[in-house]
């Protein structure tokens, strides 16, 4: 897949492969060079890296928090 560079080295990364490798507004990218290449990838959380969903540990704290299991729910 061929991209341009535009001024101030801009590129457009198109939406098929922002989607392929979950890519969204604002999301931090990780550059690296080997050689005569570069790499561009989703610079991951250490939560994101480990596959640990932030919003369940989240929950799951607070279950902790308040002593055990939230009763009626």
């Amino acid at each position: 897949m061929d991209v341009k560079v535009h001024k101030k080295g801009m590129i457009v990364i198109p939406a098929e492969v922002r989607r392929k490798v979950n890519i969204k507004e604002d999301s931090k990218l990780e550059i690296k060079v080997k050689g005569n290449e570069m790499v561009l990838r989703p610079k991951l959380t250490l939560l994101e890296a480990f596959g640990i969903d932030e919003a369940e540990t989240g929950r799951l704290l607070l279950r902790e928090l308040r002593g055990g299991e939230e009763k009626g729910k």
